[in-house]
């Protein structure tokens, strides 16, 4: 079931359709997002929003894909089914597809941690780069057929460049200043008609022997092609004559071959579209700062914090409104320019972008439910042509949607009951209100009629809900409050325009006891929230202070504890060098001593010496015990856990320092491990397990992932390195190709510019010695030409 086009006018969805379309990257997605309306189906909307998500989710992560500009290609394919040779602009269009639909494909594939809805779209892309390389290696341009597009055209140019410098030669002997050159008005060779001619005096017309092929038109200059040069010229145009048939026929060639895969073309372009359709409305939701809806079961919806997606983002204000629920129906009231018709135009377009596929800019935790259809009734309808009258204008319209609505139905009037007797039309507007809740469809309305504000209070299933104004600024707020009647503002304006008090005051007397007590009651009740409500924020802000110095003296507190943490380090650093040095030392003179036994063999000298390193030892770990008093009191009964293994972190108990294991412990305990950078042998005995913790690899693997995230989430596939000079532009290129290899792309583009080609030259020089190129090229026709460079990475 369509939409009714009044309502997609009156709410302005076109206008976010118009958004849209500025977010395709495709003629056909342009053409997608103007003709979008809302569904009814609940599976299929939800399909849609998910779709939105993925792409926006895939959007942040790797960028947005490029679409080239793929052309709609369909006439082109169905005429050369039928035989037709394309042209070359056609030719090279359908090759811009294929390249797009490899492009999206090696996107779609590249690595990534989750699945999308999008990647059937994706694996449904059918790219051929053996046609899409044959075509581009064929044209290089619309009006230019390369060499290699065959090996006759190549033989046939080859010999046109031949008859051109043949005919040259022959020509040289006229222009060179010879006995002829006084014949000649102009030492010039020119063409006429695609022969080769002389421009010769009039008079002389008799000296050169040859076909006159035109005359100046003052009839001085004859162009004569000289009888010498016209078997020449004759052979010349048969050359041009096959060279011409050589590219029908290789034209007619890769429309044949565009033929055979027609279907497959015609669907890579479909799903092209479709992508950038998707990735148009992830833009959207991007530039919006919307989010994806909640779809509600029932019939209720609630908006937290919407904000209009038509009216400047820096000034809108936010608005929190529902419907369903504990009310169905909504009666908004507060003065002109308050608010009352945006909040309807809010309730009714989020609820259209919704349904159809697109992410509304609201808070996360905003629902919507399925309308089958949305009807409105907003703004001056009067007519002249049909000599209908505002209200018989609006009048027309209600009886159309008395008629239409169901209970799946969005109702929206504005000023129900306006521009008639104030007394009959606030009784029509409760009759027709009435009937829309008996009924059961949604519905938000607004008025000035006080009879309504009360029908609100008295009817279950219907709430008030006010626009606030500022009497004292004269301005509103924009404020909606839920509950609340909007109270009538108009005595105390006019006093502060500057109306007569005593007017004013006669004024008040003229309104009915009923009326005017049931001002005064809005009045104290919007007095009791207006307390309330300074109450909160005063609350609220002893609760902001309170966090802000809980976060100040935890900051300092945590200082305090890095700073000691810090101190506390270093000391232990200094003791271990100590330690360190002492141990080497001591190990030096057992060394020298050693020595010394060797040379005065005598067991006297062997026990001293012995005597002698038990005590050095004994001080060494004396010296050790009083500087890592921090170790645990219990270690020297410790027990390991479990038996150590490679990898695993440990403590060094008597150093105190961290290390990895790096193989697994002998028979007697002993085991090579690194502390820092230095690699050493210790006793399981000396060791601590420390579980669960972090190992290098792991950080390492951990650093790695959170880079290449980072990464992702910024590259792009083409690098911009105009005016730079080559080294520096090497360096951004050398950057920007490592950071394609971590997120696996495999083909990227560098545009240069063409200028003198002197930076294309240099970025070329380093590509070719460039171990992770496997392949570099000019851009082809669409790309950029040699403006750009496309290199494919292995």
């Amino acid at each position: 079931m369509s939409f009714n086009d009044k309502a997609l006018l009156t709410l302005e969805f076109d206008k976010i359709c118009a958004r849209l379309a500025d977010c395709a990257m495709t003629d056909g997605a342009k053409h997608m997002a103007l003709s979008l309306r809302p569904s009814d189906d609940a599976d299929s909307v939800r399909k849609k929003q998910i779709r939105t998500t993925d792409a926006k989710r895939l959007a942040s992560i790797k960028g947005h894909p490029s679409f080239g500009g793929a052309r709609d290609v369909g006439d082109s394919l169905e005429r050369a089914c039928k035989g037709a040779a394309l042209s070359t602009r056609e030719l090279l269009d359908i090759a811009g597809v294929l390249r797009t639909a490899r492009s999206l494909q090696d996107y779609g594939h590249s690595e990534r941690t989750f699945t999308t809805v999008l990647d059937e779209v994706f694996d449904r892309l059918v790219p051929n780069r053996t046609l899409e390389e044959k075509i581009t290696r064929s044209i290089l341009a619309e009006d230019m057929i390369a060499d290699e597009a065959s090996p006759a055209l190549a033989d046939i140019r080859r010999k046109i460049r031949a008859a051109n410098n043949k005919i040259k030669d022959l020509m040289q002997q006229y222009t060179s200043g010879g006995s002829m050159s006084k014949y000649l008005q102009e030492n010039i060779v020119t063409t006429r008609g695609g022969r080769f001619v002389i421009p010769v005096k009039a008079e002389y017309r008799s000296e050169v022997k040859g076909l006159i092929h035109d005359t100046s038109s003052s009839g001085a200059t004859l162009f004569i092609e000289p009888m010498a040069v016209v078997d020449a010229n004759n052979d010349l145009r048969a050359l041009k004559s096959s060279e011409a048939h050589e590219i029908e026929r290789i034209l007619a060639e890769l429309s044949a071959a565009c033929a055979d895969m027609s279907n497959a073309i015609s669907l890579d372009y479909l799903n092209i579209t479709d992508l950038a359709f998707v990735f148009a409305c992830a833009d959207l939701s991007e530039k919006m700062d919307a989010v994806e809806p909640v779809l509600s079961s029932g019939q209720e919806m609630y908006l937290k914090r919407a904000r209009h997606p038509l009216l400047d983002p820096r000034k809108v204000v936010p608005v929190t409104v529902g419907l369903g629920g504990k009310y169905r129906m909504l009666v908004i009231t507060g003065p002109n320019t308050g608010g009352k018709t945006v909040t309807l135009k809010t309730l009714g377009l989020f609820a259209m972008m919704a349904q159809a596929g697109l992410h509304i800019p609201a808070d996360p935790g905003s629902s919507v439910c399925i309308f089958d259809d949305i009807f409105s009734d907003i703004g001056d309808e009067q007519s002249i042509e049909q000599s209908l009258s505002t209200f018989s204008s609006h009048m027309v319209g209600i009886v159309d949607i008395m008629e239409k609505m169901t209970p799946q139905s969005m109702i929206l009037f504005d000023e129900l009951g306006a521009g008639t007797d104030p007394v009959e039309g606030a009784a029509l507007a409760m009759a027709i209100l009435e009937e829309v809740r008996t009924l059961g469809a949604l519905c938000a309305a607004t008025t000035h009629y006080a009879e309504l504000k009360a029908y609100a209070i008295e009817t279950d299933g219907v709430t008030n809900a006010s626009c606030e104004f500022n009497v004292e600024t004269l301005r509103p707020t924009y404020k909606l409050v839920i509950g609340t009647p909007g109270k009538s503002n108009a005595f105390a304006i006019s006093e502060k325009l500057g109306l007569q008090p005593g007017i004013v005051s006669r004024a008040q007397h003229y309104v009915d006891t009923g009326s005017r007590n049931f001002e005064e009651v809005i009045e104290k009740l919007e007095n009791t929230r207006h307390e309330l409500e300074r109450e909160k924020a005063e609350a609220e802000r002893l609760r902001r202070e309170y966090e802000s110095f809980k976060a100040d003296a935890e900051k300092k507190l945590y200082d305090k504890i890095g700073r000691a943490e810090k101190e506390a380090e270093k000391m232990r650093q200094q003791a271990e060098q100590m330690l360190i040095s002492a141990k080497a030392t001591s190990n030096f003179v057992f060394d020298q001593l050693e020595e010394v036994k060797k040379q005065r063999d005598s067991e006297q000298l062997a026990k001293r010496l012995a005597d002698a390193k038990k005590n050095v030892r004994a001080r060494v770990r004396d010296y050790e015990n009083a500087n890592y008093a921090f170790d645990e009191e219990d270690d020297e009964e410790y027990v390991l856990p479990r038996p150590l293994v490679k990898g695993d972190k440990i403590l060094h108990r008597n150093l105190g320092t961290t290390g990895i294991l790096l193989d697994d412990p002998d028979k007697k305990g002993n085991v090579s491990l690194r502390l820092g950078q230095v690699k050493t042998r210790a006793n399981i005995r000396d060791l601590k397990l420390i579980a669960d913790a972090e190992t290098a690899e792991e950080r390492d693997r951990k650093n790695q992932r959170q880079y290449r995230a980072t990464v992702s989430r910024e590259f792009r596939p083409e690098i911009d390195v105009r005016g730079q000079i080559g080294e520096d532009a090497w360096f951004m290129v050398d950057k920007y190709l490592d950071e394609a290899l971590v997120v696996q792309i495999k083909t990227v583009t560098i545009i240069h510019g063409k200028g003198t080609g002197a930076l294309r030259t240099a970025i070329w020089s380093y590509l070719k010695s460039d171990s992770r190129v496997a392949n570099f090229r000019a851009g082809a026709y669409g790309e950029g030409d040699y403006g750009v460079t496309v290199v494919e990475l292995k």
